[in-house]
């Protein structure tokens, strides 16, 4: 059963960190994904496994509560099309059209977006700590994906994989203020797995319109990863983090994502790791620290907020 927001474990503070490290690996996926199979299909085939290894558990409880589903069932429609087929789906076809760099530049404009929308829509407000927390982070993922140069920014070019990728963030940002705003009275592994399903369903058309990449040895195991860690457990963490922590707070753990991925290409792919890798790493945990209020400084922790 999902615990209210008075009776949230602890520990589901931290969810966001185990997200972003499944987000990771995710990550080093689709950079091989990108190679070997179309986005719509390794978009379709992982909520398509995601629902199939969810339904021996979840569908008694699901067919249960289908009363209350039904009554929810727009939101989750919305929620489903926002943070699976959308968020999921562009990221994929970004990754077809623009470098790993630029996508990491979109990327890390979740936390700042997060911050702003949820205290235009979901009047969360803005204090300081956390716009100054959002602000550290963001210069520490430039110095990560500039290479220690951020004068680069200035000559960057952006096409159409990078809009691409700007709306799949914009949707998950969305996704989260939406989530936590409605506060739908479902256990968290129902809404996933009803989010998921829809999530399939409206991907579905995309994939029959092809080309429709077959399941290969080559691929099956990015899908399988896909479709398990990536698809259950991180949502199920970030879900978790969202009802504990807020969209705006939660938001900043994505930028400790660009430092992971770095140390995981190191272990996994022979990649060679740099100081400006330990810089830019630690400036954005530094920022993720002052945004969520770790750290008490009394010219941090106005008595107002920087927004309403």
């Amino acid at each position: 059963m999902t615990p209210s927001a008075t009776t949230i474990h602890p520990l589901a503070r931290f969810a966001p960190l185990g997200a972003v490290l499944i987000w990771s690996g995710n990550t080093i996926v689709s950079k091989a994904a990108a190679t070997q199979i179309d986005p719509a299909s390794i978009t379709f085939y992982r909520w398509l496994l995601a629902v199939l290894v969810m339904t021996p558990f979840v569908l008694p409880g699901v067919l249960a509560r289908r009363a209350s589903i039904a009554r929810s069932l727009p939101k989750l429609a919305v929620l489903g099309g926002l943070g699976m087929a959308l968020y999921q789906g562009l990221a994929y076809v970004a990754a077809h059209h623009t470098s790993a760099v630029n996508m990491s530049v979109m990327l890390m404009l979740a936390p700042l977006l997060s911050a702003v929308l949820a205290g235009l829509l979901a009047h969360e407000g803005l204090p300081v700590y956390r716009l100054v927390g959002a602000l550290v982070s963001f210069g520490g993922v430039i110095v990560l994906v500039t290479h220690g140069q951020p004068a680069q920014l200035l000559h960057g070019q952006f096409g159409v994989g990078d809009v691409w990728m700007l709306v799949a963030v914009t949707s998950n940002v969305i996704y989260g203020i939406l989530y936590k705003r409605w506060a739908i009275a479902l256990p968290t592994w129902t809404q996933l797995y009803v989010q998921a399903s829809i999530g399939a369903l409206l991907v579905l058309p995309f994939w029959l319109a092809g080309p429709m990449t077959p399941l290969a040895a080559g691929n099956a195991p990015l899908v399988l990863y896909a479709g398990t860690a990536a698809s259950l457990g991180a949502p199920f963490c970030w879900m978790q983090g969202i009802r504990a922590l807020g969209v705006a707070r939660t938001s900043l753990f994505l930028n400790l994502l660009p430092m992971l991925v770095a140390l995981l290409a190191c272990l996994l792919l022979g990649e060679h790791l740099y100081a400006w890798h330990a810089v830019g790493g630690l400036i954005a945990f530094a920022g993720v620290v002052l945004g969520l209020g770790l750290i008490k400084w009394p010219w941090l922790q106005n008595k107002g907020h920087a927004t309403t």
